[in-house]
């Protein structure tokens, strides 16, 4: 049977449908790219906020449309909003002819299989290890893997934990074993991903856990020319002990995400987070002492209830203070099975529209202003291919740039015969723009190296910026 994927969502979601290909290729099965070649296909869900739920609510229909015009014979939806609304996606779309919740991926294979088995079985946490089928569905020269799942924390406007369970780390040797297998297939950058990465190994008895990893990673030999970065850290769990992790070794990337979701202590305290402002900004001045040069992205929900106009006054004073490198904005998503859903001081959609624009609108200035600084300074990048902007620019990243998330490089030189996707390369700063910076390279190109393992494509997988904003 050849089977064509869908992956919705963030990285932690594309990790689930590369497990779910896996699973499927050990089974006999082919992958295709192309729906209307898919014998069966599946679309793997978001729902974590509204702009998610609709935006796979709208795939599941265009897939269905393959079953009528296509040669698709089966359509199987899996993933978040199968948690949420799995009676609901079988009742109103009869195109649809399985669901998998978040803990079922390992049914993929029976369900694509001649016995169709759909008993349910009695669910448990489900997380992958190093030896579990995996098939990356990312560019070759960059991959995720996740180091933990679930999540322990209270926020009221979340609603992760409720399908993706409790938090449980991966054990420590399956992680260097799957990192080490990615760097000696090629991988020239490794993205450690969890819902709290920062939490990692808590539950294992492993003290300042994700700092004995990312140690342990950096000194794998086929990782010291590559780049390593973590997504996803908890405030209150940025270790001093983490940052002079990241400071010693220079593949670690200089490189900090870290969701602080709002400034005002009011706004935090009923999103049961805790902290305020001037918290975060000791915090900040320790991050950057520590590690020199550093990127630190972050976001923030506007529009919470309770958020009043001088919560979010004080949420903009703090952003010009903050200095961000990255910020995102959610608009607040009153999400019916979330505690905030029964806050009071509910804010109206024109305000929370109004409120990220200009949130947007200060960040914007902070980002183009530090962009300008880097005219004229060489910074390393990491050549990605051809821009899906402009087919006359090369498209590359440098190491404070995360795939898919933040800007890019825009590389433009005439000698692409020399430019290679995944050659790690130096480029003097041009040009400044908002988010994105334009340069060319000066350095010869390195001596081909052995090829990455073929990777297997999906029909589509949408950009995090469903659930993140690329700023």
């Amino acid at each position: 049977m050849k089977v064509g994927f869908v992956s919705l969502g963030c990285p932690k979601n594309l990790v689930d449908s590369e497990v779910m290909m896996g699973q499927l290729s050990v089974h006999g099965h082919s992958i295709t790219p192309n729906p209307d070649d898919a014998d069966i296909i599946v679309v793997n869900t978001c729902s974590f906020i509204d702009p998610a739920k609709q935006e796979s609510v709208d795939t599941i229909l265009e897939m269905a449309e393959y079953k009528r015009t296509g040669r698709a014979q089966k359509l199987i939806v899996a993933g978040c909003l199968v948690e949420r609304y799995r009676n609901d996606i079988q009742a109103q779309i009869p195109e649809v002819d399985h669901v998998i919740g978040t803990n079922e991926i390992e049914k993929i294979a029976s369900l694509c299989g001649p016995s169709d088995a759909t008993a349910p079985n009695p669910l448990e946490p489900y997380l992958y290890h190093d030896l579990t089928p995996r098939l990356r569905a990312t560019p070759r020269h960059y991959a995720y893997i996740k180091i933990a799942e679930g999540c322990d924390h209270p926020c009221t406007f979340c609603i992760i934990p409720q399908f993706r369970g409790n938090f449980r780390s991966r054990r420590f040797e399956s992680v260097i074993s799957e990192a080490t297998r990615l760097f000696s297939e090629g991988v020239r950058e490794l993205n450690l991903i969890g819902q709290d990465t920062t939490f990692y190994g808590e539950d294992l008895d492993l003290k300042d856990g994700l700092s004995v990893l990312l140690d342990r990673l950096a000194r794998i030999p086929q990782a010291q020319n590559n780049w390593i970065r973590f997504l996803y850290a908890y405030p209150n769990r940025v270790t001093q002990k983490l940052l002079d992790t990241i400071a010693a070794h220079p593949n670690l990337a200089s490189y900090i995400d870290m969701p602080l979701q709002h400034a005002s202590a009011n706004v935090l305290k009923r999103m049961k987070r805790g902290a305020n402002g001037d918290i975060f900004l000791k915090l900040l001045d320790r991050i950057r002492r520590t590690i020199p040069g550093v990127t630190i992205r972050t976001s923030f929900i506007v529009g919470f209830p309770g958020e009043t106009e001088q919560d979010f006054d004080e949420l903009c004073q703090f952003v010009q203070a903050a200095r961000f490198d990255r910020l995102g904005v959610f608009t607040y998503s009153d999400e019916e099975t979330s505690k905030s859903f029964h806050l009071d001081g509910k804010v109206d959609k024109r305000t929370i529209t109004n409120r990220k624009r200009r949130l947007m609108a200060i960040q914007r200035k902070i980002s183009k202003a530090a962009n300008r600084r880097l005219i004229g300074q060489e910074i390393p990048v990491l050549l990605e291919g051809p821009s899906e902007e402009t087919e006359l620019l090369w498209q590359a990243r440098m190491q404070g740039q995360a795939p898919e998330i933040d800007g890019v490089c825009y590389i433009n030189d005439d000698n692409e015969t020399e430019m290679a996707p995944g050659q790690m390369r130096l480029m003097r700063v041009t040009e400044a723009h908002d988010y994105d910076v334009v340069g060319g390279l000066i350095d010869e190109a390195p001596a081909p190296q052995t090829p990455a393992v073929p990777l297997f494509p999906i029909i589509r997988s949408s950009s995090p910026e469903a659930t993140r904003q690329r700023a």
